[in-house]
């Protein structure tokens, strides 16, 4: 615990470079006290709308709550929701990111009904064709440019087709021929799409996914199924989020697997906390910290975050106070 909160001490203006999908995140907040006479759904009186930067805009707002400095390249539409997206990096207190425009997609958008503290519906306006082209051309420029100023790249995968398979492959050589250290957090079965990464972050369903199994309930099941997928896919390493149970950490092809239990308390909206992990372990990563150091870092960061209602962060004091309580608990 000690090893990670001194991590934590060297993370200010620590630049990590960011890639991958971007989005608007909005959250229209209200109370439900009545069913609808048109239809058997709850009616939402409105109390309140947010609006912040999602996707990959969460782990740069992750990156930013922790005093490091984030990098961002992405890719949006050319359209009003793009600047509306510069504008909330701006109010939101974070570096300017650099936008390819793509006249043929439209900036993606997540909105969620939220009655109390239950989230009713989400409704998504987006598009998922790869990249292509000269937006494509634009995009791999913008990494190779920003690439030298950070200390790590994290990779935002949601599959919305900012990271086919030859940007991937491009954006991850990059880093590796720049001796830069690569976090991915990971969409769909094919983890050979992030070949040559340091380290990967699925969830126990997105590692079950990969492995091409149904489930993975226990801790032999786990290391078996991430171990395959590892050699498989020629990723170095895994941090596999197990929600109330924990992380659970591979290093290598044959070190035993570093069990971590949840730090969380109260477990109120687990949205956004893949995130925090990410964000946590590119910047361990940056600082060539040891990797169970880190992960019990970002252990800690996403025990605070599942306790907030709504895509969250976690400040410095708080992962400080979060630790402290743990230990005074026990």
């Amino acid at each position: 615990m000690e090893a990670a909160l001194e991590l934590l001490s060297r993370l200010k203006d620590l630049p990590v470079l960011c890639v991958g999908d971007i989005m608007v995140d909005r959250y229209i907040y209200g109370q439900a006290t009545r069913i609808s006479p048109e239809a058997p759904v709850p009616v939402v009186r409105v109390k309140k709308c947010l609006m912040m930067p999602g996707g990959v805009g969460n782990v740069v707002k992750n990156l930013g709550a922790l005093a490091a400095r984030p990098l961002t390249v992405s890719v949006t539409g050319r359209d009003r929701k793009a600047g509306l997206l510069k504008n909330l990096f701006a109010e939101a207190g974070l570096p300017a990111p650099r936008f390819i425009d793509d006249p043929g997609r439209p900036t993606s958008v997540k909105t969620r009904i939220i009655a109390g503290i239950q989230q009713v519906v989400r409704f998504d306006e987006e598009a998922e064709e790869p990249l292509s082209g000269r937006a494509a051309e634009d995009f791999l420029a913008a990494v190779r440019e920003e690439l030298p100023r950070a200390r790590a790249l994290l990779l935002s995968d949601y599959g919305k087709g900012c990271l086919p398979d030859e940007i991937l492959s491009q954006v991850i050589g990059l880093a590796r021929a720049a001796g830069r250290p690569v976090v991915v957090d990971p969409k769909g079965a094919d983890y050979g799409r992030y070949r040559g990464a340091t380290l990967a972050t699925p969830n126990r369903a997105e590692l079950a996914q990969a492995a091409g199994l149904k489930d993975l309930s226990s801790r032999a099941e786990l290391t078996a199924a991430g171990r395959r997928v590892m050699a498989e896919s020629g990723l170095e390493n895994l941090l596999v989020t197990l929600s109330e149970d924990g992380m659970m950490l591979l290093e290598g092809p044959s070190a035993p697997p570093v069990l971590l239990p949840s730090q969380a308390r109260e477990v109120f909206d687990v949205t956004g906390a893949g995130d925090t992990v990410a964000a946590v372990m590119a910047a361990a990563l940056a600082l060539a910290a040891p990797l169970a150091v880190g992960a019990r870092l970002a252990n800690l960061a996403a025990g605070v975050v599942v306790g907030k209602v709504g895509t969250a962060t976690a400040a410095p004091g708080e992962i400080i106070a979060w630790a402290e309580e743990g230990l005074m608990s026990r």
